[in-house]
């Protein structure tokens, strides 16, 4: 991730092979008795990424427990955020005085049932994405920007966004994609300034899929 978010950002990365570290009380009390490996693995990937995240900014590491809806809760004037798919994960923080909001995400890089294709995309975006070249899977980089662009929106508006309520293009050439949030969601958001417009980054490779965003203040 580091090579799609500026030096501002602190980032860490972890393989599969690094997915090792013990959770502070306040993460392992978010996690529940009952989580099944692969959750107990996801989260303290994730944890353990984000604390030396945290670090890296120079700030000493801290507890990044989980919300109700399990959105990472950063400590006061650090903003974040967390993604984890089979093999990968990475955490990126910022002091929020430098940075307004940041979003990531790695999705494996295949093909999408028309299912999950239909809960996605829009139909403008299947017309964009059927003039794109040939050999990725677009739709897969949609659904990864989609997932960044929410982590950008939700903890500056506090509210959900729907697949349906960015519309993104994607420039392959450049490796950019820019979303445009639907106008009712904007107008409807309960803070002043809600983004109406998230541009970044994307990355694709054989097996992954890479996004990042991020917001600097005005």
């Amino acid at each position: 991730m580091r090579d799609l978010l500026p030096p501002v950002v602190a980032v860490v990365v972890a393989e599969s092979a690094d997915w090792v570290g013990d959770l502070l009380p306040a993460e392992l009390a978010c996690l529940g008795e009952r989580a099944v490996e692969s959750r107990r693995r996801d989260f303290t990937a994730g944890r353990v990424c984000a604390r030396r995240a945290i670090a890296a900014l120079g700030l000493p590491p801290t507890a990044v427990p989980a919300a109700a809806d399990r959105a990472p809760v950063w400590p006061a004037g650090v903003v974040g955020a967390i993604t984890h798919t089979r093999g990968y994960c990475a955490a990126a923080v910022a002091r929020a005085g430098e940075v307004r909001s940041v979003g990531l995400d790695a999705e494996q890089h295949k093909d999408l049932t028309p299912g999950v294709r239909r809960a996605i995309l829009l139909d403008e975006e299947e017309d964009h994405l059927a003039r794109l070249p040939v050999g990725v899977s677009w739709p897969a980089v949609v659904f990864s920007a989609k997932e960044t662009v929410y982590k950008v929106w939700n903890p500056l508006v506090g509210t959900w966004l729907d697949f349906h309520d960015a519309h993104v293009e994607l420039d392959p050439e450049a490796g950019t994609f820019t979303a445009r949030i639907a106008p009712a969601r904007v107008a409807d958001a309960p803070v002043v300034d809600p983004p109406a417009v998230i541009s970044g980054r994307f990355a694709v490779e054989p097996a992954l899929v890479r996004t990042a965003a991020v917001l600097h203040p005005e």
